[in-house]
C-alpha cells in the first residue's frame, strides 16, 4: 500500500499591480502649461471674429470723417480689404510672436499701452486682493465658528451682497458717502496733481505710485497715494472678499466635521482652539486655487472700477478705446489680458500643487 501523497499547492502568480491613475507633479505642470495655448487661441479667435462683425476697424473708427477715397486708401494700407481668413491667420502669427498690433487713435503699440497703464491696474489688483483677504478670511472663520446662528446668517447675507452688487454701483455709493458727503477721501484719481509731479521727478519711477511715493521720502505724498487708493480698493476688493468669505466658511465647517477634529473635541478641546489650531490652515488651501479664477474677475471689475474712480489703468484706457471705436486697440488689450490671466492661473496651479498634492491629476 503506497503512502498518500499530499497535494502540492502551487503558489499563486503575483497579480500585476495596476498603474496608478494620474501622474506626478511634472506631468501635472506640463498639462497645465499646455492648456495655456488653446485657451489663448480660442479667446483670440472669438475676439477677432467679434471685432469683425462691425466691419473693418478703419471704417468703424474714422468712417464718416474721411473722404471715401482716403478711407479706402487707409483700408488698403492696413490690409483690411483682403479675405477674412487671410487677416485671421496673419493676426494669429502676430500674436504668436508677441505683436498685438497698434492702436488706431494714437498709433501706439499695444505692448507699450500695457507698460504704461498696466502698473496702475496691477497696483489696484494688489490693493483689492489685500482688502479681499482682510475681509473674507477673518469673517469666513468667524462665520464657520458661529455657524447656524444669527451672526452666521448676517455674514452670509453680507457675502452675497459683496459679490452680487455691481462694482460700479458700490464705487458710486462709496464716493457719495465718504468723498462727497463726509469729505474724508478723494473722489477720483491715483494721486493729487502735486504728488504726481513730485513722483515724476524721480530718476527711476516704477509706475506703481505707492513704491514711487516711498522713493520720494515725503510722508505727505505717501498719505496722499494711500488716501486715493482706499475707495477703489474697497469697491473692487469686496467683490472677491465675498467669495473668500463663503469659501472659508464652507471649508471651516467641513474641516470641523473630520475625524481628527472630532477626536480632539472628544478630548475636551474648545471650539475656538479647534478653529485656530486644527481647522484654520486646511480651510485656507482652497483659497489659493480660487485666486487664479478671481484674477479674471478682478481684471473685469477693474474696467468698471477704474472708470468710476478715473484710475488711469488698463481698464480706464480700454474704455477710452471703446468710446473711440478703436477696435484694434480693444482686440489687442483683451487678448493680452487673456495671456496674463492664463499665465497667472498656471502660476497659481503650480503653487497649489506644491502646497496640496490632492490637486495633482
Amino acid at each position: 500500500m503506497t503512502a498518500l501523497e499530499t497535494p502540492t499547492v502551487e503558489a499563486a502568480a503575483p497579480t500585476p499591480s495596476r498603474p496608478q491613475r494620474g501622474g506626478g507633479l511634472g506631468r501635472y505642470l506640463i498639462v497645465r502649461f499646455l492648456l495655456i495655448f488653446p485657451t489663448v487661441f480660442i479667446l483670440a479667435t472669438l475676439v477677432f471674429l467679434l471685432m469683425r462683425t462691425t466691419g473693418d476697424p478703419i471704417t468703424a473708427s474714422v468712417g464718416g470723417r474721411l473722404p471715401a477715397a482716403q478711407l479706402q486708401e487707409r483700408i488698403h494700407e492696413a490690409g483690411y480689404d483682403r479675405p477674412l481668413f487671410v487677416q485671421y491667420f496673419e493676426y494669429l502669427g502676430q500674436v504668436a510672436t508677441g505683436n498685438f498690433g497698434r492702436t488706431l487713435t494714437d498709433n501706439r503699440a499695444i505692448t507699450e499701452v500695457l507698460v504704461t497703464y498696466g502698473t496702475a491696474t496691477l497696483e489696484l489688483a494688489i490693493y483689492a486682493l489685500i482688502v479681499a483677504f482682510l475681509v473674507g478670511i477673518p469673517l469666513g472663520l468667524l462665520a464657520g465658528y458661529i455657524r447656524d446662528r444669527w451672526g452666521d446668517a448676517v455674514l452670509r447675507v453680507f457675502a452675497i451682497l459683496c459679490y452680487a452688487t455691481p462694482v460700479f454701483f458700490a464705487g458710486l455709493l462709496l464716493k457719495l458717502i465718504f468723498a462727497v458727503q463726509l469729505g474724508w477721501l478723494p473722489v477720483y484719481g491715483r494721486a493729487s496733481v502735486g504728488a504726481e509731479l513730485q513722483m515724476q521727478l524721480l530718476p527711476s519711477p516704477t509706475g506703481i505710485f505707492l513704491i514711487d511715493a516711498f522713493q520720494t521720502g515725503d510722508p505727505a505724498v505717501i498719505q496722499d497715494v494711500l488716501a486715493h487708493a482706499v475707495l477703489p480698493a474697497i469697491a473692487l476688493g469686496l467683490l472677491t472678499g465675498g467669495v473668500f468669505l463663503r469659501l472659508v466658511r464652507t471649508n471651516i465647517i467641513g474641516t470641523l466635521g473630520t475625524d481628527y477634529v472630532t477626536s480632539a473635541r472628544s478630548r475636551g478641546v474648545g471650539e475656538f482652539r479647534l478653529v485656530r489650531k486644527h481647522a484654520y490652515r486646511p480651510a485656507l488651501v482652497p483659497i489659493i486655487t480660487v485666486i487664479g479664477l478671481q484674477i479674471a474677475l478682478l481684471l473685469g471689475g477693474a474696467v468698471l472700477t477704474e472708470t468710476t474712480f478715473e484710475w488711469k489703468g488698463l481698464g480706464f484706457q480700454l474704455t477710452h478705446y471703446l468710446q473711440a471705436r478703436d477696435f484694434v486697440a480693444v482686440q489687442g488689450i483683451v487678448v493680452l489680458l487673456a495671456v496674463i490671466v492664463a499665465v497667472t492661473n498656471f502660476i497659481v496651479d503650480v503653487i497649489a500643487a506644491l502646497i496640496d498634492p490632492r490637486v495633482r491629476y
